[in-house]
């Protein structure tokens, strides 16, 4: 798996930095945001470093696809209600003008009783 030894996501992926964890295989890994947005927020990251959503190739297809159907379970695992009164919002920032900060894509999972930070409502 590729590796950026100065990203701060694959230091958290190689247990340099810990993070409380809520989802982990051989291929993704999914923690809790340090500074939520919401009363659940987890990011879901490839364990393979990818800087942002439009460096993804088509060989990331399957990574990306994997993640998108692992959210849902995590979300419900980590306290997301179900059904149509509850739910999840994703959100995947992309380069300076979309507000990504952390150069390792990233897609955030946000849940619970409303309302959020209003900079997060989009």
């Amino acid at each position: 798996m590729k590796h950026d030894p100065d990203c701060l996501f694959c230091k958290i992926i190689e247990g340099k930095i810990p993070s409380k964890k809520v989802y982990e295989d051989e291929d993704v890994l999914a923690f809790f945001d340090i500074n939520p947005g919401a009363p659940i927020h987890f990011l879901i990251i490839p364990k393979t470093h990818i800087s942002k959503l439009a460096d993804a190739t088509m060989e990331n297809q399957q990574i990306l696809g994997k993640m998108m159907l692992l959210i849902p379970k995590i979300a419900l695992d980590a306290g997301a209600r179900p059904g149509q009164s509850g739910g999840f919002k994703v959100i995947v920032n992309n380069g300076a003008d979309g507000g990504q900060e952390v150069y390792h894509l990233h897609i955030h999972v946000l849940a619970g009783p409303r309302p959020w930070k209003q900079e997060l409502l989009g």
